[in-house]
């Protein structure tokens, strides 16, 4: 419809006031738009400073129960190093007391103008000794006497003074029957009682210790193959040393061969150069010792002490200074000895009865977990993270 020139104006006018208004809303739009950017950038500008910023732990709080049981670990850890300490320096002090025992005299060696056996202390030895007591002497001073009567009796009945006219008998049945049943009997009295020493002499019981002995010009080596290995020479000690310590010399020696008391000791035999013989009086022991071959005997002596022996074998130059000395020591002191011996020789303690080397426990602290520390860090990228996905106004 056509306005008319009249009604222009009014419309103009709404025109212009519309128009204004418009103007005035876009005015009001930009400032909130202006405000809404203005604090996006100040959250992201916070953000980034507490992401940039050191994180500061929260500390947990470590309960009663933990503390207490790791006081209690450290408490055993410390008892345990002290008790393993302490054995330590005991079997120290033990190893560091052992000492030599010093012969008696009369016992273990040869005495002054001595013509009688030694006094016996193996299980064979007096086996021996009583079959040389009780038997042997007995049947030979029998043999003796009755041989020096009839040859008397013979030189002072039959001589040429008591008989100018010889006899002419030539046999005696009777006599015959009697000089061969005699001996006889008197072989059998000696035979039994010899088997059984033979049979006991060389079918030994089982073991408990085992030794080598090697027959060197001139003197022994002796390795215990039970306790690691442990070897070692003994050499005879010198006249001046030999009377510096009080102890016999051409019998005793710097390294003895040492043994327990009441056990069953196997000696195997040999030598390196030439024939040797190992033999010990006292032990009722005398064996060879050859070279590429092993010969075995055994002994069991239950008193403690020292027991002298010597090659008995003509071994060449020096063969009467080869001499064996054993010490019988107590059970727990020939296990001391053996320690010190491994110690001197680098060998780790084994063999039987030899306890391994104690080794104190490490007193490690105990692990104590904590609960785990929430930072402020944490928090940071959830905050960025929420207000990257707020809406733009």
């Amino acid at each position: 419809m056509a306005i008319g020139w009249a009604e222009r104006p009014k419309s103009l006018q709404a025109a212009t006031a519309v128009s204004t208004s418009f103007k005035a809303a876009s005015a009001v739009s930009t400032s909130l738009k202006a405000a809404a950017a203005a604090s996006l950038m100040l959250l992201a500008c916070s953000a980034f400073a507490q992401s940039a910023a050191p994180t500061v732990p929260t500390a947990a709080p470590v309960s009663v129960a933990a503390d207490t049981a790791a006081t209690a670990a450290v408490a055993a850890n410390a008892v345990t190093a002290a008790v393993a300490a302490n054995a330590a320096t005991a079997a120290v002090a033990a190893d560091a007391g052992y000492e030599r025992l010093a012969p008696t005299d009369g016992i273990g060696q040869p005495i002054p103008r001595g013509i009688a056996v030694q006094q016996q202390f193996t299980p064979v030895g007096k086996q021996a000794q009583a079959m040389l007591d009780i038997v042997l002497n007995p049947i030979s001073i029998f043999i003796t006497a009755l041989v020096l009567l009839l040859m008397g009796w013979c030189i002072i009945r039959y001589r040429a003074a008591a008989n100018p006219v010889p006899s002419t008998r030539a046999h005696n049945f009777t006599i015959e029957v009697i000089w061969t049943v005699v001996p006889a009997l008197a072989l059998l009295a000696i035979a039994f009682p010899s088997f059984r020493l033979l049979a006991k002499q060389y079918f030994p019981p089982k073991a408990d210790l085992t030794i080598k002995a090697t027959g060197y010009q001139w003197y022994w080596g002796y390795e215990y193959p039970d306790y690691g290995g442990l070897s070692f020479d003994s050499l005879p000690l010198s006249e001046e040393d030999a009377k510096k310590s009080g102890e016999p010399f051409m019998l005793e020696v710097d390294n003895r061969m040492v043994v327990p008391a009441g056990a069953v000791v196997k000696v195997l035999v040999t030598a390196a150069d030439v024939i040797h013989s190992f033999a010990v009086p006292s032990f009722w022991v005398k064996i060879d010792a050859i070279p590429g071959r092993i010969n075995e005997t055994w002994f069991k002596v239950d008193r403690p002490g020292v027991y002298y022996g010597q090659c008995s074998e003509l071994c060449g130059i020096k063969h009467s200074m080869m001499p064996i000395a054993v010490e019988v020591r107590t059970p727990e002191d020939f296990r001391r000895w053996v320690r010190m011996k491994q110690a001197e020789d680098g060998i780790e303690p084994s063999g039987p009865g030899i306890a391994p080397a104690a080794t104190a426990p490490s007193a490690a602290t105990p692990t104590i977990t904590a609960p785990a520390v929430v930072t402020t860090a944490a928090a940071a990228p959830a905050a960025s993270a929420s207000v990257a996905s707020a809406p733009a106004a």
